[in-house]
């Protein structure tokens, strides 16, 4: 994949204390990030109104007078530019029902005051990450839109997660919303090498992406030879505007049912997310099937209300 443009990536602290803005700015001080801060809800959203893509990341406060935290993050998400943009709610009240809140409303992260620092610039680099990453697959989905549109029937097979990636640019393209689909199938498309087809559990990702070691772990298992022939296919089929991708990994299954939501329990992991993004953002549908082991996606056009068409590919050209 290209390499997206060298320069720091920003990051938005929201918090109408001081202190709190100053202890924030004073932690991810040296972490290689440009840091703005706004001091209410207003001054956040006109920062994000500004341009799209200016901010990788928002470190957002919860209990704020005037537009607070929930109205400021219901209002990013709502707003099709920064719905995949990483909040990460920074909050005292950390209440199950008020986290189960902050999540339905699109809150990909949780941070609890007071903080600790090795969290906060976990949770920080994390989101920074997904950021980069989401917006360098959508550039490289418009860099090839072309004949790939006609495509009606494909079957491709895969083993790394470069391979992945690029699949993902590539079958996102023909479909009907190439920016919504890409990030969802390189989600879907990775976790079928890493926790299919690698064995590689969620506490493993946990610990490895903590110490640094996982992509190395990565690497390490696709050389071995146990799981060196094993392989990701992707199954396309296209009828009228409407598209469906079955992927099946080579893997022994999973429990995927604890993943299909954004949970509480998982708010303030650094990672733990994709499914359930993926399922509510990127596709009309998407259910496993068998020993969870494959998974049918369906992706529609949006209707002129803005939401999916519903209807399956057999009928969308009924």
């Amino acid at each position: 994949m290209s390499d997206l443009p060298d320069q720091p990536s920003r990051v938005l602290i929201v918090d109408d204390d001081r202190f709190n803005r100053e202890i924030l700015v004073e932690f991810l001080d040296g972490e290689g990030y440009e840091l703005a801060t706004a001091a209410d809800g207003h001054e956040a959203l006109a920062a994000l109104a500004v341009r799209e893509d200016v901010f990788d990341a928002v470190l957002l406060d919860r209990m704020m007078p005037g537009i607070d935290g929930m109205e400021v993050l219901r209002r990013i998400k709502s707003t099709p530019e920064l719905r995949w943009l990483p909040v990460i709610m920074q909050t005292a009240a950390a209440a199950r029902e008020q986290v189960v809140e902050g999540i339905e409303a699109g809150a990909f992260y949780y941070l609890t005051k007071p903080f600790d620092i090795e969290m906060l610039r976990s949770l920080v680099r994390s989101a920074v990450e997904a950021s980069r990453t989401q917006r360098q697959l959508r550039a490289e989905v418009e860099q090839q839109r072309v004949l790939i549109g006609m495509m009606n029937r494909a079957s491709f097979t895969i083993r790394t997660p470069d391979e992945a990636r690029r699949l993902a640019v590539l079958v996102a393209n023909a479909t009907p919303e190439p920016d919504q689909a890409v990030l969802g199938l390189s989600e879907l498309l990775l976790n079928a090498i890493e926790h299919g087809n690698l064995g590689l559990t969620y506490d493993d990702k946990s610990r490895m992406r903590e110490d640094g070691t996982w992509d190395v772990e990565v690497s390490r298992r696709l050389s071995l030879p146990e799981y060196a022939r094993r392989a990701v296919n992707l199954e396309f089929r296209r009828s009228g505007d409407a598209v469906e991708v079955l992927i099946t990994d080579e893997g022994d299954g999973f429990d995927w049912r604890p993943y299909l939501e954004l949970d509480a329990s998982r708010a303030f992991h650094a990672h733990g997310r994709g499914i359930a993004l993926a399922r509510k953002l990127s596709f009309q549908s998407m259910e496993y099937l068998g020993k969870g082991n494959q998974v049918l996606a369906r992706l529609a056009p949006r209707t002129a209300h803005g939401t999916q068409d519903t209807r399956a590919p057999e009928q969308a050209t009924a």
